[in-house]
Parts: structure tokens; C-alpha cells; sequence
């Protein structure tokens, strides 16, 4: 498995903008999405073996930083890694950061790992774990 960062590219449109002209709150939270789809499409197998074993990561806490606006035409870059990977959660971390170096927002979002049958969340050991520890990061991979 890679242990490169997820690295989506987007540029922003005139629906992602508020009536003050710069991307809306919500929207970040779909840019961020984004990264997280890219990233799990980057490892396809462990999302198939999860389903299959009736398990699921869900998210159960995002905080975001909201560093500076973007704009219509701006090219952003989010980026999305695991940093971190506890007995009963994940720590997933984003940025988006402007064309130009501008970190436009980053955010730390908590995952946990989720038995459907018993709609509770489940520890996180075995292969899972094996599997989450080969593609963790440090924050410092986040560097722009």
C-alpha cells in the first residue's frame, strides 16, 4: 500500500460561492469529501474486505479551520492522509490549500470504526489496524 498523501485538484466554480462572493462554509466540508473518496479509491481493498466483514468507518466528530477565503477561479489542492490511529479511532487531516501556497482551510476528522450488525462502534486491531498503520502519516506530510 502507498503512504503518499490523497492529492485532489478542483477549481472553484460560481455555485461553490456564497452571496459574498467566496466559497460557502458547507462547501469545504464537499471538498474535503472529495479527498477522502480519492484517498479510500487509493486503497480499494481494505473498504471491500471492511463491507464484506459488515464494518464501516463512519465519522463522528470534523473540525475545521478556516484560514482565508477562496474565490471563484481559484485552483485548490486538498489534501487527505491518516495521521493517526487509536484502539477505538482514526484521526483523518485535511488542507486545501491555493495554487499559490495559501492554506485556504484544514481540518482533523475523527473516524471510528463500525460493526453494522451491532450498529456500535467496534475496536480497531488485527488487519485493520495492520492495514491503517501502513498508509498513517505524520502531519508534517501536510507541508506546503
Amino acid at each position: 500500500m502507498s503512504t503518499s498523501l490523497s492529492r485532489v485538484h478542483l477549481r472553484v466554480r460560481g455555485y461553490h460561492l456564497d452571496g459574498y462572493g467566496h466559497v460557502n462554509n458547507a462547501r469545504y466540508l464537499e471538498f474535503m469529501e472529495e479527498g477522502r473518496w480519492d484517498f479510500f479509491d487509493q486503497h480499494p481493498e481494505m473498504i471491500t474486505e471492511l463491507h464484506q466483514a459488515g464494518r464501516a468507518f463512519v465519522v463522528v466528530n470534523l473540525n475545521i479551520d478556516y484560514l482565508a477565503a477562496a474565490r471563484q477561479g481559484d485552483d485548490l489542492e486538498v489534501m487527505t492522509g491518516i495521521i493517526d490511529v487509536g484502539e477505538r479511532s482514526g484521526l483523518c487531516h485535511h488542507r486545501i490549500v491555493r495554487k499559490n501556497g495559501t492554506v485556504i482551510a484544514r481540518a482533523d476528522l475523527t473516524f471510528v470504526l463500525l460493526d453494522m450488525r451491532a450498529n456500535k462502534a467496534a475496536a480497531i486491531e488485527g488487519e485493520v489496524r495492520e492495514a491503517l498503520a501502513a498508509i498513517t502519516l505524520g502531519k508534517e506530510a501536510f507541508s506546503v
